[in-house]
This record gives structure tokens, C-alpha cells and sequence, in this order.
């Protein structure tokens, strides 16, 4: 998982095809599909309603998400397993979001899997929206959403054009979460190193 302060959090991710090979930074070559299933089980493990490609290193426009039976309260109790209280999963690819009601919504408490501990409410989102995007097969597909799935959707997509939910908030929000903020950013910096000397090394026995 990919946190605050990682550079990729904050690119525009490029559009890709369902017949891509990707990947994933520290793993081998794999499918869309592969990608997608790894990303829903690590959404599972982390008891997050969404992922998007970003977050696990992958500068591409795809993300998964899923409706919970409960999904105003994201991941619910900790003893209860997420697959179960799946109403509806979605892989994304290339999505585009259409506003079907301009009026804001700001009543949800939002979070991020790559800013952990931190949530707020105030963020600024759509009440109904449609998603047009790309699926597995590669046919086109549209989706309406309205309040929290709706909101999901745009948290991830934002993740695709390098903007996080803190974003949206005043600066101030920022501000006070910046001690926090710093203890995340030196966990991205260690990851980051060892993801780097794990490349390296892969690099010079690829060579041998």
C-alpha cells in the first residue's frame, strides 16, 4: 500500500486497456484481472470500500470498489467478514465521471487506506453521478450512483488524477493532522527504500 508522501499518489495515471500487461512494483508481470483481483483482496484485508491503481504503484486509470450492505459505516465491525456483506463489486478502467446532481453533499466522514487514522467530514462531493467506464472484457460500461456510493466513486477517481481527499478540505484540516501527516510520510520513505534496494537486487541477479 502506497502512503502519503509517495510520489505516485500524485501523478495523473494513464489510460490503459484491458488487454495490458501490468506490473505492480516488487511483483512480477500480470493481467488487469490478476491486478484487480490482488486489489479487491488487499481492499478486504484493509476494510476499505475502494482502491485505485495509484495506491498499490500502478500509474494507471483503474480502480475497485464495492457496495456493503452497510456502506455508510465502510468497514464495519472488525470480526465480520467484508466478503459477506458485498452487495455489488466493481472494477473500473478508464473511468468519466457525469454530475447528474450539481448539489454538494458534505455529510459523510471521509477516509483514505493511504493517509491510515485519518477521517473528516466536510469534503465537498456530488450527490448523483454516472461512471462511465471500462470493464474486464473490455466492453463499455455506465453506472448511476448517488450519496456514499457516489462518493466512493469520486474518491477514487480523484486518486487517478493525483488529488486526495484532504485536498478538497481547507488547508487548515491539513494543518492539523500535520504531525501525523509527517509519521506517515517517513513510513513511505522506509517503504519506498526497500522497495528500491528490492529492484536493485532483482536487477543484478537478472543480469547474472
Amino acid at each position: 500500500m502506497r502512503l502519503y508522501g509517495d510520489p505516485v499518489l500524485r501523478r495523473k495515471a494513464r489510460p490503459l486497456t484491458a488487454t495490458d500487461t501490468l506490473t505492480v512494483p516488487g511483483f512480477g508481470p500480470q493481467t488487469v484481472r490478476e491486478v484487480a483481483d490482488t486489489m479487491l483482496e488487499t481492499m478486504f484485508e484493509q476494510r476499505g470500500v475502494g482502491l485505485a491503481a495509484p495506491q498499490i504503484g500502478l500509474g494507471v486509470r483503474l480502480f475497485v470498489a464495492v457496495e456493503y450492505e452497510d456502506d455508510e459505516e465502510e468497514g464495519g465491525d472488525d470480526d465480520t467478514p467484508l466478503k459477506s456483506r458485498v452487495l455489488r463489486d466493481f472494477v473500473m478502467i478508464n473511468p468519466v465521471i457525469a454530475v447528474l446532481n450539481k448539489k454538494k453533499d458534505k455529510s459523510y466522514q471521509e477516509g483514505c487506506l493511504s493517509i491510515p487514522g485519518i477521517y473528516e467530514e466536510g469534503v465537498p462531493r456530488a450527490r448523483q453521478i454516472a461512471v462511465r467506464y471500462t470493464d474486464l472484457d473490455g466492453q463499455e460500461r455506465t453506472v448511476e450512483a448517488e450519496d456514499y456510493l457516489a462518493r466512493v466513486f469520486q474518491h477514487e477517481t480523484d486518486h487517478l488524477d493525483g488529488v486526495l481527499f484532504l485536498d478538497r478540505l481547507p488547508a487548515e484540516v491539513t494543518d492539523d493532522h500535520r504531525k501525523d501527516l509527517l509519521k506517515i510520510q517517513q513510513h513511505s520513505r522506509n517503504f519506498l527504500a526497500n522497495l528500491s534496494s528490492w529492484e536493485k537486487e532483482q536487477h543484478l541477479k537478472e543480469r547474472l
